[in-house]
């Protein structure tokens, strides 16, 4: 079992919080149990390219319960949990690459290390172990794709949207299933946990009260309708800036204040990009926000905030807190507190610096300055992806489609669906998930 980890003695703890995670997540133990009996990815080699925490842990113990041969990596520096990383190699054998706050060279020879045990099936969260897979393969001019995986799945809304433009331009080179796609992932795990889990990072990085407070929402999908929701629900004034003009409206008809990030920009105490885009907040929102701002980021790659823009306004820089850095920036306006207006500095009696605080360079707040989502809300996205496995390991040597499918949001979710909603509501849950149920 190959591995790099930070510290083997780190063990002991990361067993215990996923113990705890395993605890409340039952869906997955059903699966798991199912697993370990027909053993269905019997030694199958799994490349993994996800953010390392206690609810990954879940995931990783039913893959290899089934079987299969797993080698895991981060698919964020700042999101992996060293401690989980260390039980996972040492407590169940199973070979993970990963330590928090690697560099981007560190990463991506993780990334190497997985792809070293030629996987039959990739699992991603962000499309970065699928793209590399693609540029090796173009790089080496290989003609014949025997070599390639047989498939894939996709955990994030940013990864699908990477993977269909490959789609679109004829270069996918094999198929992938997009888990975000499944109800059971998006209208849980983005809305309710990206909604509880960002501002579980917020406060935990900043102690700040969002009762009364002008909150900005970039973006209104499902993580950002769960933002939104859990901000208001904290007692904050929230904004909502969306280019969908139906998106918008539902941002409307839901309560929100809904206008022109440009227009917003300087009303907001808090910031929260959520739209998978990239340079969302800018240099030209920069200058009109008010003293003490604070910007985060709940996209999955850390290009919706425009950094390059803020270190070039900036005139100084420096960590205040961990994963709190604060910009102090002098230009030629600055942003009344009072009114919102943007006013030349040479109307201020007293020209001072305005400081704008950025939260974990950028990255995933939820997971660099908390925990990540619930377990139970990972419970129904881990169960897609473990469903997923097996799908394409039945069934990659059938008419399967080089493109990214959809039609796992039919044959699979409802079987996780069904088994949670008997765990919330008390009832007994099935005594096996498999997919000869649910009308498959």
């Amino acid at each position: 079992m190959k591995c790099d980890i930070k510290d083997k003695s780190l063990r002991k703890l990361g067993k215990k919080r996923i113990e705890w995670a395993l605890n409340r997540m039952s869906v997955l133990e059903l699966i798991r149990k199912r697993f370990d009996k027909d053993k269905p990815l019997k030694s199958i080699n799994i490349g993994a390219c996800l953010h390392i925490t206690t609810e990954t842990a879940g995931l990783a113990v039913a893959l290899k319960a089934a079987g299969a041969n797993l080698s895991l990596c981060a698919s964020n520096p700042l999101s992996t949990q060293d401690d989980v990383a260390a039980s996972l190699a040492y407590d169940f054998g199973i070979s993970v690459f990963a330590i928090r706050a690697e560099s981007r060279k560190t990463y991506y020879k993780h990334i190497g290390s997985v792809l070293e045990n030629n996987p039959r099936i990739t699992m991603d969260d962000g499309a970065d172990l699928v793209s590399t897979i693609h540029s090796s393969f173009a790089a080496k001019g290989n003609k014949t794709t025997n070599t390639l995986p047989w498939g894939s799945t996709e955990e994030t809304t940013t990864g699908v949207i990477r993977l269909r433009a490959l789609e679109k331009e004829g270069r996918l080179l094999y198929p992938v299933i997009a888990v975000n796609d499944a109800y059971t992932k998006h209208l849980f795990d983005n809305r309710y946990g990206t909604g509880q889990s960002t501002l579980d990072g917020i406060i935990r990085a900043t102690n700040k009260l969002i009762a009364g407070s002008t909150f900005v929402v970039c973006g209104y999908g499902w993580c950002g309708r769960g933002v939104a929701r859990r901000a208001q629900g904290l007692g904050a004034n929230v904004i909502v800036c969306e280019v969908n003009p139906l998106y918008a409206l539902e941002a409307v008809m839901d309560g929100f204040r809904v206008m022109p990030l440009k227009e917003a920009s300087g009303l907001g105490d808090i910031f929260v990009t959520v739209t998978g885009d990239t340079n969302v907040i800018t240099s030209e929102h920069f200058i009109r926000m008010k003293d003490k701002a604070i910007v985060a980021n709940a996209g999955h790659f850390n290009v919706e905030i425009d950094l390059k823009s803020l270190d070039k306004l900036a005139a100084g820089k420096r960590d205040v807190k961990p994963l709190v850095t604060e910009y102090s920036i002098g230009t030629k306006s600055y942003t009344s507190a009072g009114t919102g207006k943007v006013i030349p500095r040479r109307a201020q009696a007293k020209p001072q610096l305005k400081r704008i605080y950025v939260l974990a360079q950028g990255r995933l707040v939820n997971l660099s300055c908390a925990e990540g989502h619930p377990a139970e809300v990972m419970d129904l996205s881990f169960a897609n992806q473990a469903l997923a496995c097996e799908y394409i390991a039945k069934n990659h040597d059938n008419s399967f489609r080089r493109d990214v499918v959809e039609f796992f949001v039919m044959i699979l979710q409802p079987l996780a669906g069904s088994v949670r909603l008997q765990v919330f509501s008390s009832a007994s849950p099935w005594k096996s998930l498999s997919l000869n149920k649910g009308g498959v």
